[in-house]
């Protein structure tokens, strides 16, 4: 099995997240500057034009399309009922009557009097778009939508397939590199964002959708399953539209490739927390990548800061420019610090012997003592 991975992806246990969250056609917005949403709140609504079904009046009465205006029973704009007469026509003095019904529950939308098609449509749908996040209201779109501010642990992934669920987060792998086997599934997992190690099976994603888990994150999944998954080639990856009943968020790329360990710790820190988490991913111009949001996870930082990383833990850096150095801790600021990145993320100072350096905390691992 051929291995891709794919470096420089986001994982970080703090970072200030903004989600812009928007109407597909213009509607109305429901929320302001300033309102505390949670990611179950609806923050804009809209109404997509129902399906328009066409019928030849002219046709179906035997008459011409001029004659129709005084064969309706109902009126252009007039509610209708599925087979309900909208029109008819008389002939051989009374004796025989031609009726048209209404091929659906909607709306008569017009007749016309050049062709004779009358055009019906369907009851508008209603479309509500949620904050997908806790957080705060920071701008408006007028007509449109909202953005949607959180500071909240990120973890991006390299591919994915599905749209948005909002769950409970469980790991059910032991160590970063376990397979994620159907076995490890059970009742007890559904509606959970569940985190395996590795690679998961096609088997396991097959078990997971049985079980109405709501997400699978793994660390890597082999392309010809998705394939396999789908039934169609997903060519220059553009997903998050698959009618699939568990998100799949990919972090390291295809192939039987464990999970980053800064990646799987910082998961396995949050177990139980709400994740908001998206397969949607877009590798051409506009790149979106996969990713599992948790808000507020600075809150379960400090409280690690309590316990294993705290004041003279020893640590490892796992990653660069400091890749391998080890040292203890010196500092554990509470102020978010900007990155080179322009990211803002929890940070500790590092006593590494020659030298003090700040990293953010997602860089380091705790040595055991």
């Amino acid at each position: 099995m051929g291995d891709a991975y794919t470096p420089g992806l986001t994982v970080t246990r703090s970072t200030v997240v903004r989600k812009s969250r928007r109407l597909p056609l213009p509607g109305d917005v429901l929320r302001k500057v300033g309102d505390r949403v949670t990611s179950d709140d609806v923050v804009a609504r809209t109404q997509l034009p129902g399906k328009v079904h066409l019928m030849n009046l002219a046709t179906a009465l035997g008459a011409m399309p001029d004659e129709l205006a005084g064969k309706l029973l109902v009126k252009p704009g007039d509610p209708v009922k599925k087979g309900q007469s909208v029109a008819e026509s008389k002939s051989f003095f009374g004796l025989f009557t031609s009726r048209a019904l209404a091929p659906i529950d909607g709306t008569l939308e017009s007749v016309s009097e050049v062709t004779g098609q009358a055009i019906f449509r369907e009851p508008p749908v209603p479309v509500e778009v949620k904050a997908y996040v806790d957080g705060k209201v920071v701008e408006i779109h007028e007509g449109e939508g909202v953005v949607v501010e959180t500071d909240a642990a990120m973890i991006q992934g390299i591919f994915g397939l599905a749209g948005e669920v909002v769950a409970p987060l469980v790991v059910v792998a032991k160590q970063a590199g376990q397979t994620l086997e159907a076995s490890d599934l059970g009742p007890e997992h559904k509606g959970k964002v569940v985190v395996g190690g590795g690679r998961a099976t096609l088997d396991a994603m097959r078990r997971a959708m049985d079980l109405k888990i709501a997400a699978v994150v793994c660390g890597g999944f082999a392309y010809q399953d998705v394939k396999e998954l789908l039934g169609y080639d997903v060519g220059v990856a553009v997903t998050g539209t698959e009618q699939l009943a568990t998100t799949l968020v990919v972090t390291e790329g295809f192939g039987d490739i464990a999970m980053a360990s800064a990646t799987f710790e910082l998961l396995r820190s949050l177990e139980g927390r709400v994740a908001s988490v998206c397969g949607a991913t877009q590798i051409r111009a506009g790149v979106i990548r996969p990713e599992v949001v948790i808000p507020d996870a600075g809150k379960a930082d400090d409280q690690a800061a309590a316990g294993g990383l705290e004041i003279g833990a020893p640590v490892r850096c796992i990653r660069a420019p400091y890749f391998g150095r080890i040292g203890k801790v010196s500092a554990l600021p509470v102020e978010l610090a900007t990155m080179a990145s322009e990211t803002q993320v929890r940070v500790l100072e590092v006593d590494l012997g020659s030298e003090r350096i700040m990293v953010p905390r997602a860089n380091v691992e705790v040595i055991e003592r």
